[in-house]
Order: C-alpha cells, then sequence, then structure tokens
C-alpha cells in the first residue's frame, strides 16, 4: 500500500518532527510526505485555490483521494483500518492537509472520502503526526500487532 501524505507547510525541527519521523520509520507501507507551500502573498480564497494546485501536483495522478477536513466523517481507530483495508484496493492513498482556512472546495469535491481527526481545531503539524500514528496504528490492527490495545 503506497501513501502520500501531502500537505501545506514545512515541518521544522522540533517535537512534531520527532514524533513523524519516528512514525515513519515503525511504517512498513510505503510512505512519502510531500509539503508545499506558496511564498507569493495571497490571501482569502486565492490563497486557498493556490495551495490546492500545489497538493493537486504533489500527488500521483491516480490516487485514492482521502482529504482531511473537519467537515468529514469520524472514525475510530479499527474503522479507520478497516478503510484503509478497502482503499489499498484501489491503489496509492493520498491523504491531504490543507493550509490555515482549509482545503479548497474543488479538491473536496474531488474527494474518495473525506475524514476528518476531530471536531477540535488542531495545528496543521500536529494534526499530520496524528494522522500518522493512526496510519501506524491501522498498520498494527490489520497485522494483529500489540500496539492497539
Amino acid at each position: 500500500m503506497d501513501i502520500v501524505v501531502a500537505a501545506v507547510g514545512r515541518m521544522k525541527t522540533g517535537p512534531t518532527r520527532t514524533l513523524w519521523d519516528d512514525y515513519a520509520k515503525r511504517i512498513t507501507w510505503p510512505l512519502t510526505l510531500r509539503e508545499v507551500e506558496e511564498k507569493r502573498p495571497l490571501s482569502g480564497a486565492e490563497l486557498k485555490a493556490r495551495e490546492g494546485e500545489l497538493l493537486k501536483k504533489a500527488i500521483p495522478e491516480r490516487v485514492w483521494l482521502v482529504c482531511m477536513d473537519a467537515g468529514g466523517k469520524s472514525l475510530d481507530s479499527k474503522a479507520f483500518a478497516t478503510k484503509m483495508n478497502e482503499w489499498q484496493e484501489h491503489g496509492p492513498i493520498a491523504f491531504l492537509i490543507g493550509g490555515a482556512d482549509g482545503l479548497d472546495g474543488s479538491l473536496l469535491k474531488q474527494a474518495s472520502f473525506t475524514l476528518s481527526l476531530s471536531a477540535m481545531t488542531w495545528p496543521h503539524m500536529l494534526a499530520r503526526t496524528m494522522l500518522i500514528e493512526q496510519i501506524y496504528r491501522a498498520q498494527c490492527i490489520l497485522t494483529n500487532h500489540p500496539y492497539h490495545r
């Protein structure tokens, strides 16, 4: 199962990066983090649309697209693992994490699935870490590893 996490912004050195790297090492599925950033001084809908273009360019053309969005479906860890198992039949999986204003509506319309980590607002770098932990947990659930108990 090939997995791409494409996200707006660059993760710097620090605790969230350390956690990301730790979970990334544990995951046996091929995993790629692709970070995009718009350097021009844009704002509002224009910035959101440009970030959407950059995210779209960062993922393979034929991909099972999972958009991370507060309005998406919340799943418990076992249900997420079941979804991951189903999604792998469709080819590579790409998770998209938008910028401060979320994902552009055009991406949400193209999504194969829209997932919410929580109804709460989380810092984007922490959301990445929460996502990769859940990907690792899904792997453990699917392989009957004792990590998930």
